[in-house]
């Protein structure tokens, strides 16, 4: 038995660690020199911005509209949204946990003569409060709320308090002016991603943004169906992203939603 399976049975809680970080540069021959945060946690995996991500995000996203990252983690998603958006739009990218919020904050700070991103340390619920999240290790690397998933199927001993905001109505309050311009809504939450929809079930119908979600490998058929029955009902058809320089693969419809254990979906409004 591993020793993180053993405090996972003993209810015990790890001490805590904590990773710096390195700057990255990358140079994009539409935004010359880009720089980027590598969190040094040693499961985080190397980040690469590449010029082809951007020019994906441009297909559906112009200068000056604002775009969402739900589940930010260091921000690796976040910073080409910026870019595709660019210093006159904006990303709010949302991360509740302390440990990886502090490399986000740097890299929102990185590049200000190009991108505008506003890190929010929260997550997305229906409701204000504080919330317990599962990771996998003592540095809170991967993990978030595992909603219908029981703790000895996703085996993510390490628990984390962290603060949840009902998204629509911190918009409401805190960035009015940003609603009518949200064009696109990326979610990556461990198998939360339906909750966190639903709770800003009243932006999507006003807005009708692209919307990108992830499908847990965790997540049953039940709650695949939830999602897609949701998204559809909506008037999206749904694509199963194939990188991240294509994300208008195979339709993804009722009779494939388990072909693929985990994949990220792309929803483009229809109606």
């Amino acid at each position: 038995m591993k020793p993180k399976e053993i405090l996972f049975l003993l209810g015990l809680k790890p001490a805590p660690r904590t990773f710096g970080y390195t700057i990255n540069t990358f140079h994009l021959p539409s935004h010359g020199t880009v720089e980027y945060a590598q969190w040094l946690h040693p499961n985080e995996k190397k980040k690469v911005l590449t010029q082809a991500s951007v020019v994906e995000l441009k297909r559906f996203l112009a200068p000056g509209d604002v775009a969402m990252d739900i589940g930010a983690h260091t921000g690796d998603t976040s910073l080409p949204m910026a870019l595709a958006v660019g210093k006159s739009g904006c990303v709010l990218a949302l991360e509740p946990n302390p440990y990886v919020f502090t490399i986000l904050k740097k890299n929102s700070e990185l590049n200000q003569d190009k991108t505008n991103i506003i890190p929010l340390q929260f997550a997305a619920t229906p409701v204000d409060g504080e919330f317990e999240f599962e990771y996998s290790d003592a540095g809170f690397c991967n993990g978030g709320f595992h909603e219908g998933v029981s703790r000895w199927k996703h085996g993510h001993a390490f628990r984390l308090k962290v603060q949840g905001k009902n998204l629509q109505g911190f918009l409401q309050r805190e960035y009015p002016g940003l609603i009518p311009r949200i064009r696109f809504i990326k979610v990556d939450a461990e198998g939360y991603d339906f909750t966190i929809l639903q709770s800003i079930s009243g932006l999507i119908a006003k807005n009708k943004p692209y919307i990108m979600a992830e499908v847990f490998r965790r997540t049953d058929r039940e709650l695949r169906l939830k999602l897609y029955h949701f998204l559809t009902g909506l008037g999206y058809a749904v694509f199963r992203v194939e990188s991240e320089a294509n994300y208008h693969g195979q339709r993804v419809e009722e009779g494939n939603l388990t072909k693929w254990p985990h994949y990220d979906i792309f929803c483009m409004p229809v109606r």
